[in-house]
């Protein structure tokens, strides 16, 4: 591989705007995608992957490149230079470069591979809790899991189409896709590539949602017909293929407390041809009581560490902080709480989260069960999903039956 000043350029200010300047990745990378039209299909899988990878591995990098945050642009591209190195990638005569000590970093690597916390760059609280709660073990199986890059997987719109003419669609497209195994509406690309621009995209024909995250709404065993509450919808992923499982019959009332996320909503469910679901911005308390026992189902998608999701968002390895996950769990507890309320007798509710964290998961059911609010429901079932068992997003899904 030979590299190019100008993409190479592209991933050195992304570094520095993520780590430097707290910019989120994804939006990194949109940023820089947008540096020149020209780029083709190659170089743009070039900036986006390298700036990934960098971010994923900037722990391990950042040792062996005996650089610290907020970095000094000199420091950039030693972490660059590590990572050509570790690749094999050929190092360009660049004055930004330098002389680079390759038997050094190579016998660096060696050492601290031997480290869980560094060969998986992560910080020492992370790997702390994750063998605390999930023992040494698991752990170490689960966080090698969630450091592997992200596959695209696409769900079905079964609204629109079926999943055998929407793999002969896209292949007309020239996008290559596979079934999935256990995953009836999912399909997986061959290769990446930009699905967003395509025109089965733009008819509605499927959303992309990981594999583990289609099980979520199917886990609620909704039917056409029903009234269902969609308690943390955010954008709607969840709420859309709730929408498809129901035929577009019943109800499906999304709620959130952020309005702007319920207009992505909106906007994503005209395109799907979505036309039984209601938007509600949680703005007071009566929001949630106007619905106490009305709902058939009440989907709790709620918010946690996004422990399991590490794989499409490896940078919240640097931004995710052990008090927000003590934060979050008091959280997840008060609207287990107060939306629990809003399921009718005899009705079922299922509590998920993207954490793979025992304390945000089974526990916060557990607790619930042994509360005032949660003394009418039964636990019926629960799964855990590890990505080094699946090989997608870690999950979480508890299903409760109010009597």
């Amino acid at each position: 591989m030979r590299l190019h000043r100008n993409l190479t350029f592209a991933v050195i200010d992304s570094i520095r705007d993520i780590f430097n300047a707290g910019e989120y990745a994804d939006k990194a990378v949109e940023k820089a995608l947008q540096r020149d039209k020209r780029w083709g299909a190659r170089d743009r899988k070039f900036v986006a992957e390298t700036i990934y990878d960098i971010v994923r591995w900037n722990r391990l990098y950042a040792e062996i490149a005996e650089v610290k945050v907020p970095y000094e642009r000199d420091n950039i591209w030693r972490l660059f230079s590590v990572w050509c190195v570790l690749r094999g990638i050929p190092l360009p005569d660049w004055n930004q470069i330098g002389d680079v000590p390759v038997r050094r970093i190579k016998g660096k690597f060696d050492e601290l591979s031997k480290i869980r916390k560094y060969r998986e760059s992560i910080p020492d609280w992370m790997d702390e809790l994750g063998a605390q709660e999930l023992g040494e073990a698991l752990w170490t199986k689960e966080i090698a899991a969630l450091n592997k890059q992200a596959e695209v997987v696409l769900r079905t719109n079964t609204l629109n189409t079926t999943k055998e003419m929407l793999q002969r669609k896209l292949k007309v497209e020239n996008i290559e896709t596979e079934s999935i195994t256990d995953y009836p509406n999912a399909l997986k690309l061959v290769e990446r590539a930009n699905v967003f621009t395509t025109e089965s995209f733009h008819e509605g024909l499927f959303e992309v949602q990981d594999a583990s995250s289609q099980l979520v709404a199917a886990y609620l065993d909704v039917e056409p017909g029903m009234k269902v509450v969609d308690a943390c919808a955010g954008a709607g992923g969840k709420t859309l293929h709730l929408a498809a499982l129901m035929q577009n019959k019943g109800q499906i009332i999304a709620m959130d407390i952020y309005e702007s996320k319920l207009k992505k909503l909106k906007i994503r469910a005209r395109r799907n041809k979505a036309h039984n679901i209601d938007l509600r911005v949680i703005d007071s308390t009566k929001v949630i009581k106007k619905l106490h026992e009305k709902a058939d189902r009440v989907l709790i998608d709620a918010p946690c560490s996004g422990l399991g999701v590490l794989r499409r968002n490896p940078d919240s390895k640097w931004k995710l902080q052990p008090e927000f996950i003590n934060e979050i769990k008091k959280t997840q507890q008060e609207i287990l709480q107060n939306y629990s309320k809003m399921v009718k007798p005899g009705g079922k509710m299922v509590y998920a989260t993207c954490s793979i964290l025992p304390s945000e998961n089974r526990q916060q059911v557990d607790l619930f069960l042994t509360s005032e609010a949660g003394k009418c429901f039964t636990f019926v079932k629960d799964s855990n999903i590890y990505a080094h068992l699946s090989g997608f997003d870690g999950f979480y899904m508890a299903l409760l039956e109010k009597k």
